[in-house]
């Protein structure tokens, strides 16, 4: 083979495909670390998430199904190796549907079992929130999961005047994120029938607007009709807007404190891996990696140029075949 021919950009390119070919052919796979997340994730379904004030395009849905909507949203942006389980809230404490499972090979049931989740799957109206994530965090240190818990934060009846009730685990020792969702502007909480249709919205005194178990708030002897034995509270109609829906940011922002996790508004958001992430415990992932597709490409660019070369210079001699030029110097 002469200098000539090895000079050739041509034979160059052509060696260098195929190298690059051989490569992709016997290259092995190579071990390469990426994070995975061990996540429960829990959905309040008690009645205030049935409020429609969120958006969706042009169309405004009930806080359940946008929250439905981003965690399965969250499941096709989770990386295969990760394992979700799925829950949900109502009353006092969280039910666990299953543990979790790895979401690439689970993806199809899993994204079906947070699309059947129904606000009818609650077995009472009350809406206990802090003894609800304090059940979940139980449930997910058991699964040794980090917790995704979404909800509007409203509680019914509402908090006692004594306050928050004591967390009993370890602040941190289950990391992961508190999801805010609803709107900041207040709106009447939906009212259902038996049978579950809806029939309007609650008027003041259908709700309890304070929490009257316990010890009195400290100005109840200012009250009117107040008794120390018989009417400790007063008889005075209060009105604390109980019956209006609005995400309850303040409160679950101390929950959060309380427990150690994270807080996120959702909002506009959308995205809840990003929050998660930032907040939960990256498990790390070795993963036997398939190299193949760089050189192989690199030996597609190099036939593609090649080829490209090769018609350029046909280009050229048609062009000064036709205009009867003469060839260019050194040209054989």
């Amino acid at each position: 083979m002469s200098w000539v021919t090895l000079n050739d950009m041509r034979t160059w390119l052509v060696a260098g495909a195929l190298a690059f070919a051989l490569i992709a052919l016997f290259a092995p796979r190579i071990d390469l670390t990426r994070d995975a997340y061990d996540v429960l994730a829990v959905i309040d379904i008690t009645t205030s998430m049935n409020t429609r004030d969120e958006a969706s395009g042009a169309e405004t849905v009930s806080r359940l199904r946008a929250a439905k909507t981003a965690l399965r949203e969250m499941l096709a942006k989770l990386p295969c190796g990760s394992h979700l389980g799925l829950g949900f809230f109502t009353e006092r404490r969280t039910f666990l549907l299953f543990d979790p499972i790895e979401v690439c090979e689970n993806f199809a049931a899993i994204d079906e079992a947070i699309a059947q989740l129904d606000w009818r799957m609650a077995w009472e109206g009350d809406s206990y929130v802090s003894r609800g994530l304090y059940s979940a965090i139980e449930v997910a240190k058991s699964l040794d999961a980090d917790l995704i818990f979404i909800t509007d934060g409203h509680e019914l009846p509402p908090l006692p005047f004594s306050g928050l009730p004591p967390f009993d685990g370890k602040p941190g020792d289950v990391g992961g994120l508190i999801v805010g969702i609803g709107s900041r502007t207040p709106t009447p909480l939906l009212k259902y029938d038996e049978e579950g249709r809806e029939i309007g919205t609650y008027a003041a005194q259908e709700v309890p607007q304070e929490n009257r178990s316990g010890a009195p708030p400290p100005d109840a002897s200012t009250r009117p009709g107040y008794h120390p034995k018989w009417a400790p509270f007063g008889n005075a109609v209060v009105d604390n807007s109980e019956h209006m829906a609005v995400v309850r940011e303040a409160y679950l922002k101390q929950l959060a404190s309380v427990t150690g996790l994270s807080y996120a508004y959702f909002g506009q958001r959308e995205d809840l891996l990003e929050p998660l992430v930032a907040a939960a415990h990256a498990r790390p992932l070795k993963v036997a990696s398939d190299i193949r597709a760089l050189p192989g490409s690199l030996a597609l660019i190099l036939l593609v140029f090649l080829y490209g070369l090769g018609a350029v210079a046909a280009g050229r001699a048609l062009i000064r075949s036709s205009l009867n030029l003469p060839p260019p110097k050194g040209a054989k």
